[in-house]
């Protein structure tokens, strides 16, 4: 599966348990103890629960913001964190 249309069974995932399970998954293969057919099932599983995370914390990103201080040290506001 390497469409980016979202998967409709990771769309309501939270990041922990997405992430979570791709654990899981990455524990079975390195383990070696999976059929093929079942690790290549797995894989793909566990490359669109990669892709879902990174689309959430991508979007946590955008939404982090760093605090600007003013001179005497006090909050003074907020901007965009620039992240390059």
């Amino acid at each position: 599966m390497t469409s980016d249309a979202p998967d409709p069974d990771l769309t309501d995932l939270s990041f922990e348990v997405a992430l979570k399970e791709l654990e899981e998954i990455v524990g079975r293969l390195e383990r070696g103890d999976v059929p093929l057919e079942e690790s290549i099932q797995l894989y793909s599983r566990g490359d669109a629960l990669r892709r879902h995370c990174d689309k959430l914390l991508k979007a946590a990103e955008a939404k982090v913001e760093k605090i600007q201080l003013a001179a005497d040290g006090r909050p003074a506001g907020t901007e965009p964190l620039d992240v390059d």
